[in-house]
């Protein structure tokens, strides 16, 4: 199979990240089946397809004849079966529910043609276990947009353990083409199935750092925000905790905490917080207070001096190189690529440390490993051996 085979896709899910996958694919002249489980959820996919069309219509960015255009390459459904029997790619757009994406996929499996490829969008799950619902794990392959996904950059293009090179060059092509169509998409590809992938991973250990020394009351949640963005950041980490929801971010560690180490297990404070439903924006307050949604105020005068941003650059590099020893990604090149695109920041961190001398940022992470009491902050090999290309 060959990009040039893919005339028509089924999108299964027309939520947020659904209807934003699919509108990417219908404008870059994809027919698109669009599947919900209820009516009403796939008439409001619709609905925000086409308000967002609008806009673009406004904008002068798109016509009128060519938004009428990719709503025409819709067809909407409510029955999996008929949604995806003439497809020749589908992605899954369901919530990070395991168990959920394999009952999708198993039913899937059964019904959609022999050659069509499979993709999960996830930012998590296991492309491999999800894989192992179908008798087709060769082509199942991973997705991980980022939301909105129609002006978001990164999209990762992840390899489960069955995975065959003809379904990820397809697919890495297709996400091209999309790329050459929208002019601002970058496909990154990941070479192995790990919790994260790449860009959240990277991130992950900043994660544990970020708990651990407010659990230790080193720090307030303005102090550093207010230090990262006098930097130039756009939004710290703790109002970014707070934004993409406590709950989230809770959820996220237990499951790495499970697959990678007990370092993640969220700490106390989290806990605390999650339970007592103070999630962040979503209800109004969190570790800031959000009055109608609006963003928190943080006096940039409270920057906290002793805090350095520094070490949560070396903490991914660090884990970068785990990346770099498992086969997960294929350059340090290509992992800052993709956290500049994930985030929207202008240096990478294997570009931002490099001045340092690896073997500085070795000496740093087990520092911080020592003070904090964290194994998983101890330098690897090849960070210590400085063998490391950018």
């Amino acid at each position: 199979m060959k990009v040039e085979d893919i005339k028509k896709i089924a999108i299964v899910g027309a939520g947020d990240m659904g209807h934003g996958i699919a509108e990417v694919a219908a404008m870059a002249g994809y027919k698109i089946n669009l599947y919900d489980i209820k009516q009403e959820f796939v008439d409001k996919g619709m609905t925000k397809i086409k308000e967002s069309l609008t806009k673009q219509v406004s904008k002068q960015k798109l016509t009128q004849e060519a938004m009428d255009k990719v709503v025409g390459n819709f067809t909407c459904f409510t029955v999996i079966k008929d949604a995806v029997k003439d497809v020749d790619f589908m992605v899954e757009a369901a919530p990070e529910i395991l168990d959920l994406k394999q009952k999708i996929f198993k039913e899937i499996d059964q019904y959609a043609p022999k050659h069509a490829i499979l993709a999960s969008n996830t930012s998590n799950m296991s492309i491999t276990k999800i894989g192992g619902a179908t008798g087709r794990p060769d082509k199942v392959v991973g997705l991980h947009f980022f939301n909105p996904v129609a002006m978001m950059l990164l999209v990762e293009v992840i390899r489960g353990e069955k995975t065959s090179d003809e379904t990820m060059n397809v697919t890495y092509d297709l996400m091209m083409k999309w790329k050459n169509f929208r002019g601002n998409m970058v496909p990154v590809r990941v070479e192995k199935d790990t919790a994260g992938f790449i860009y959240n991973r990277i991130g992950s250990p900043a994660g544990i750092y970020l708990m651990e020394v407010l659990q230790r009351k080193l720090v307030t949640p303005e102090v550093v925000d207010a230090k990262v963005r006098s930097i130039g950041a756009p939004m710290g980490p703790y109002e970014t905790m707070d934004y993409t929801g406590l709950d989230i971010n809770y959820h996220g560690m237990l499951y790495f905490a499970e697959v990678m180490s007990p370092d993640y297990k969220p700490r106390k404070w989290l806990e605390d917080m999650v339970k007592a439903g103070t999630l962040g924006k979503k209800t109004g307050k969190g570790l800031f207070e959000w009055p109608g949604g609006a963003r928190p105020t943080i006096d940039p005068a409270k920057a906290d001096p002793k805090f350095d941003p520094m070490d949560l650059i070396c903490l991914q590099v660090n884990e970068g190189t785990k990346l770099l020893e498992g086969g997960v990604a294929r350059s340090a090149a290509e992992i800052d690529l993709a956290m500049v695109n994930g985030g929207g920041g202008v240096f990478g961190p294997f570009a931002l440390a490099k001045g340092m001398g690896w073997d500085k940022v070795a000496e740093r992470c087990e520092k911080i490993s020592k003070e904090l009491g964290v194994k998983w902050f101890m330098p690897t090999e090849t960070l210590k051996k400085g063998n490391i290309k950018i």
